[in-house]
């Protein structure tokens, strides 16, 4: 089998992997391997992940969810129809993923909160695209979900989420306007695009990469995480370029530019840069895959289940859940 198959068959078969291994082939880093064997080693089987570390004290649950999807609109959203009304029909119809039995991203959203409460989640990571655009209906509507739910939660933005197509100005800005009108309340207080949630001596990093790019002061908070030498795991939305992956892996992909960009037209927004990313996002790529205490990376955006592995480093993608998808993560202590 070849390589690059073999890493996409994990989506649905069983896969036992030591974290210093590193499947995809890319150039490892000089990390010690005591550092490495540190991590310990994690599991997979369909959509359930399992590490196994001698950092992890007593066992984590964890559900991650993303792309959800949701486009639920009230009179509210009226006047926001000319940015809103190709992604209002997007997932009107959808096909679970296992079943093949029609759904909708509400039905598939209340399930995976249904799943999480009686599994007893410690924790539910919603990682983006929860919404096809910043609608007051849906967001009112899911956070009377989660209220109801009472799981704790973290979340951060998917590129969605935010995204009213054709609206004027730029990504960040754009960003930053629906994240203060909208979406705010999501956040519970903290930073909306850098937080850290601490869950049985684990830290939980939600950083926010929404529109491919890092900024100085992301990659200063994750630098202080790394460096206080504790377990980390890293949750965005868009997964880290891994060798092989299109630019769907966009964040510190090398060919990720204007060069690149077949969907500005069509998602009605500005066109990426014609340099490519910016110093710091290949900064924090590099970083991530460098960083001795981090054991994993979570994202969605994807919509297909994924697995890379590189320095030792698994990343994982979520199926979206606007299909039925979600991923169940147990963080165990090695034995």
């Amino acid at each position: 089998m070849k390589r690059r198959n073999f890493i996409q068959s994990t989506s649905t078969a069983s896969l036992s992997v030591p974290l210093g291994c590193a499947i995809t082939g890319a150039k490892a880093a000089d990390t010690p391997s005591e550092n490495l064997s540190s991590r310990g080693s994690f599991a997979v089987d369909a959509n359930r992940v399992r590490f196994y570390s001698p950092a992890v004290k007593e066992s984590i649950k964890v559900l991650v969810v993303a792309d959800t999807h949701l486009f639920k609109d009230d009179d509210r959203g009226e006047p926001f129809q000319q940015f809103s009304g190709r992604m209002a029909k997007a997932y009107n119809r959808t096909v679970h993923f296992q079943s093949g039995a029609a759904t909708t991203p509400e039905e598939s959203f209340a399930e995976a909160l249904k799943h999480g409460k009686e599994s007893e989640v410690d924790l539910l990571a919603l990682v983006g695209d929860i919404f096809s655009f910043p609608s007051e209906a849906a967001i009112d509507w899911v956070s009377g979900q989660l209220k109801q739910a009472g799981l704790p939660y973290l979340y951060t933005a998917g590129n969605h989420d935010w995204h009213y197509e054709g609206m004027k100005g730029s990504l960040e800005t754009l960003r930053n306007t629906w994240i203060e009108k909208r979406l705010k309340s999501l956040y519970q207080g903290n930073h909306p695009l850098m937080a850290a949630y601490e869950v049985k001596g684990i830290t939980f990093l939600a950083i926010d990469n929404s529109h491919y790019q890092i900024l100085p002061e992301q990659l200063d908070f994750f630098r202080e995480h790394v460096s206080h030498g504790k377990p980390i795991v890293l949750m965005v939305h868009i997964p880290l370029f891994a060798p092989g992956r299109p630019t769907g892996y966009g964040c510190g992909h090398p060919d990720w530019s204007a060069k690149t960009d077949r969907n500005h037209e069509l998602e009605r927004r500005p066109k990426w840069p014609r340099s490519g990313h910016t110093a710091v996002t290949m900064d924090f790529h590099r970083e991530v895959f460098a960083a001795t205490n981090l054991l994993g990376v979570f994202a969605g955006h994807i919509h297909r289940q994924s697995i890379d592995v590189m320095n030792g480093i698994p990343q994982f993608v979520t199926n979206a859940n606007a299909t039925g998808g979600f991923m169940d993560v147990e963080f165990l202590p090695a034995p």
